[in-house]
C-alpha cells in the first residue's frame, strides 16, 4: 500500500464473518425479512478476492488515527439488499470514531452486490463484515 502504512486484512474465512443467528425464511409476499443464512450468498461482483482488494484501494488510513497508533478490527453490520445495494451499515464493534467512520464511508461506497438467493429469489441478507487497520 502507498507508504508501507496499511495493512488491511480480512478473515480468510467469509463465513465466520457472518451473524451466527437465523431468520425464518419469508413467506411468498414478504419482502421486508432480513436473512442471515440462505441457499446462495451475496457475492461482491468478481468474488471476495475482489472485495478485499476493493477495501485495500479505498480505504485511506485516517489522519488522525495514524497519529494516535490506532489499530484494531472494526466489525460493520450491512444487509445486502434484493437488488444487490447495501443498506443499514453500521458499525457493531467499534475501535475508534476516525476509524469506524472510514470503515462506514467504504462500505457505503460498495458497488452493487450479487443479492443473496433462498427458493429461487433474491432476499435481503445480513452480513457482518470485519476491517482490520493495522500500522507498520
Amino acid at each position: 500500500m502507498k507508504k508501507g502504512i496499511l495493512i488491511l486484512s480480512l478473515f480468510a474465512i467469509w463465513g465466520s464473518a457472518k451473524a451466527q443467528s437465523q431468520v425464518p425464511v419469508p413467506q411468498t409476499g414478504d419482502t421486508t425479512k432480513i436473512l442471515t443464512a440462505v441457499e446462495v450468498e451475496p457475492e461482491f461482483p468478481g468474488g471476495f478476492g475482489n472485495f478485499y482488494r476493493y477495501l485495500a484501494k479505498s480505504i485511506k488510513y485516517p489522519q488522525e488515527a495514524r497519529s494516535n497508533g490506532e489499530t484494531g478490527r472494526v466489525m460493520v453490520q450491512m444487509v445486502v439488499e434484493k437488488d444487490g445495494s447495501l443498506s443499514h451499515i453500521v458499525v457493531v464493534r467499534s475501535v475508534s470514531y476516525s476509524l469506524d467512520a472510514e470503515a462506514i464511508r467504504v462500505i457505503t461506497a460498495s458497488p452493487k452486490w450479487k443479492p443473496g438467493i433462498q427458493n429461487g429469489h433474491p432476499v435481503r441478507v445480513q452480513y457482518v463484515v470485519p476491517i482490520n487497520f493495522n500500522l507498520k
